[in-house]
């Protein structure tokens, strides 16, 4: 819409300065004849909007003119500077959205204001990604989102936990990103269902649309389906024995850690208690430390620590 072209117009002028025609076109894909038809109408209207020919030339407002396009107060602006776009929400389609919502912010500075929000980012960091976060496909997400805000149902094809594709009519409610990982929240046969959005093979918008529960409410749901989850997941319990020095890094560093009996500075070993995920992440926690930590139980665990040692002295004695 011309009227969305022009305030951005604007914006750019008020936050970069001088701008010639050409750079314009260029950051609103339009021809520079649009441009400067679009100046004109500016100018018309009463915005102090001026040209300049010649080398170093180009449009720009008066030094004075700042339109005030919100009521925030300049260390308010200031703050939500400091915000990065999260991953989920640029995976929603919306981060080139929330940049142009900054950039409107930013026009509610003063000048000198304007000049210290440009170096926030630039001397505060907050960076919200985990060191071992894994990038999931999530190709049918768009798909999820549009069935949500257009109340129509969906047909998926989702790989179970047991690698079989089960294929569903579902009602979507809702979608929540947690730790990188979305998952969709569907009721299917009158039963609400948490399900990961990486794991939908296949994604098609029905026709027939639905209305939402009265009652559900997406923040109560997801608050509760994680305490049950926390409840009931599974936890793999081992015994081991480690150096003093483990013994300490572990306890620092391990929330689940237990000593039995309390550490003992004075003994070369000390017995620890500790919880994983599965098995397999036990026992690559296990063959990461090498000998400075032993199992004591289960056996079943001990058995395979010591196969894969004898792979690994076998590879390197050959």
């Amino acid at each position: 819409m011309r009227a969305d072209r022009l305030l951005s117009i604007l914006m750019l002028l008020q936050s970069k300065g001088s701008l010639t025609a050409h750079e314009l076109a260029q950051h609103l894909e339009v021809t520079e004849r649009t441009i400067y038809r679009d100046v004109t109408a500016l100018s018309t209207a009463g915005i102090p909007i001026y040209t300049t020919k010649g080398p170093g030339g180009g449009i720009a407002l008066v030094e004075e003119y700042r339109s005030n396009l919100t009521g925030l107060r300049p260390d308010e602006v200031q703050a939500l500077f400091l915000l990065s776009i999260p991953p989920a929400l640029e995976q929603l389609g919306v981060g080139e959205t929330l940049r142009n919502a900054f950039l409107k912010l930013s026009l509610s500075l003063p000048k000198p204001a304007q000049k210290k929000q440009k170096l926030s980012p630039q001397r505060i960091l907050l960076d919200a990604e985990n060191w071992n976060r894994t990038d999931e496909a999530v190709p049918w997400l768009r798909v999820c989102q549009e069935a949500i805000q257009q109340q129509h149902k969906l047909e998926i094809i989702y790989r179970s936990e047991f690698n079989t594709d089960l294929e569903m009519l579902v009602i979507p409610l809702g979608l929540v990103s947690k730790a990188d990982r979305w998952y969709l929240i569907i009721s299917r046969d009158e039963r609400l269902r948490t399900l990961q959005v990486s794991r939908i093979r296949s994604a098609r918008l029905r026709n027939d649309s639905f209305h939402f529960p009265e009652d559900f409410d997406l923040t109560e749901y997801w608050k509760d389906w994680c305490a049950e989850h926390d409840s009931s997941h599974h936890r793999y319990k081992i015994l081991v024995r480690v150096t003093p020095t483990l013994a300490h890094i572990l306890a620092n560093h391990r929330p689940t850690t237990l000593m039995t009996p309390p550490m003992q500075d004075n003994n070369p070993w000390q017995d620890l208690t500790l919880e994983f995920e599965s098995f397999d992440d036990a026992r690559r926690m296990v063959l990461g430390y090498g000998g400075a930590i032993k199992v004591v139980e289960p056996l079943a665990l001990r058995r395979s620590v010591e196969d894969f040692a004898r792979q690994i002295l076998a590879v390197y004695n050959g």
